[in-house]
C-alpha cells in the first residue's frame, strides 16, 4: 500500500495502523527528515521497515519522478492512497503555474494516479467536507488567486477530489475508487500561522489516528461492500453537495486536469 502524505498526521496514522494488520506499507513525504521518523516510528510499532519515497507535489517533476521509481520497485499497488495536501494561507504559485492548493492536493495526486493506473487496484482519496465551500471552474484551473481566500481554495481542491475520484471510477472499471471525510483532524494543518496552529491545539479536533479510520477501513473493505466512485465519513456513505456530485463536470475537470498536467491526448 502506497501512501502519500504520511510523514505525518492522518498518512503516519493510517500507516502505523495499517502496518501492524500485516501490510506493506510505503510512506510518501516531502520532507526527508520527517520522513524517516515516521518509517522509524512504523517499524517501532510493527517491526517491519517501510519503504520511503521523498516527492514534493508542489512540483510535478517530483510527482512524476515519484510515479518512475514506484513503478521501478513494485509490479502491483493494492492501494494507492492519495493523502497528501495542504491549506495554503496565502496566494501561491507553484513553479509548474499553478494555485499551490490546487495542485498540491489534486493536479499532483491526479498525475501519479494516472501514471500508476496499471498497477494499482484500489485508489482511497482523502477529501473533505471543506468541499462545500468550492467554486471549481475547470476552465479555470487558477481562480482562486485572484482574491484569495484560503478556505475557499482548499474547499475547491477538496471539491476536486471527489468530482476526480467518481470519473476515475468510471474510466478505470479495475481501479476501485473511494474518496471520504476525515473529520475535522488536528494536524501540522496551517502551522505558519501562529492563529490556526494554536487552534488547532485547543479545539476539540479529531485525532490524526480517528481521522484515519475511514482510510483505513476503505483500504480494507471487501469491495461488494462499497459503492465504487462513493464518498464516506466515519465508514458509512455520505452525498457529497451537488456541485461535488455532477458527472458533467467531473468529466470537464478531468479533461482540463490531463492537459494541465500533460496528459491529454
Amino acid at each position: 500500500m502506497v501512501l502519500t502524505g504520511a510523514s505525518s498526521g492522518i498518512g503516519l496514522a493510517a500507516a502505523v495502523e495499517l502496518a501492524r494488520r500485516g501490510d506493506q506499507v510505503v510512506l510518501v513525504g516531502r520532507d526527508p527528515a520527517r520522513l524517516r521518523a515516521a518509517g522509524e516510528r512504523v517499524r517501532e510499532s510493527s517491526g517491519e521497515q517501510p519503504e520511503l519515497f521523498r516527492s514534493d507535489f508542489a512540483v510535478l517533476d517530483d510527482v512524476r519522478g515519484l510515479a518512475e521509481r514506484l513503478r521501478a520497485n513494485y509490479d502491483r499497488i493494492d492501494v494507492l492512497a492519495n493523502n497528501a495536501g495542504a491549506i495554503v494561507l496565502e496566494p501561491v504559485t507553484t513553479v509548474d503555474g499553478f494555485e499551490l492548493s490546487m495542485q498540491a492536493n489534486h493536479l499532483a495526486p491526479f498525475l501519479l494516479s494516472n501514471l500508476l493506473a496499471d498497477r494499482v487496484r484500489r485508489m482511497v482519496v482523502t477529501a473533505s467536507n471543506a468541499h462545500r465551500s468550492g467554486v471549481l471552474d475547470p476552465d479555470d484551473l487558477n481562480a482562486a488567486l485572484r482574491h484569495y481566500r484560503p478556505f475557499r481554495a482548499y474547499g475547491t481542491s477538496k471539491q476536486a477530489n471527489i468530482l476526480f475520484t467518481a470519473e476515475a471510477a468510471r474510466r478505470w472499471p479495475r481501479v476501485r475508487s473511494y474518496a471520504f471525510h476525515p473529520g475535522v483532524v488536528s494536524t501540522r494543518f496551517g502551522n505558519e500561522s501562529r492563529v490556526v496552529a494554536l487552534g488547532m491545539r485547543l479545539l476539540p479536533f479529531r485525532t490524526p489516528e480517528k481521522g484515519a479510520e475511514t482510510l483505513v477501513w476503505l483500504a480494507g473493505q471487501d469491495p461488494s461492500r462499497l459503492i465504487d466512485g462513493g464518498y464516506y465519513a466515519d465508514r458509512r456513505p455520505h452525498r457529497p453537495r451537488q456541485w461535488a456530485a455532477d458527472p458533467a463536470l467531473a468529466a470537464r475537470l478531468w479533461t482540463a486536469s490531463a492537459e494541465a498536467v500533460g496528459l491529454a491526448g
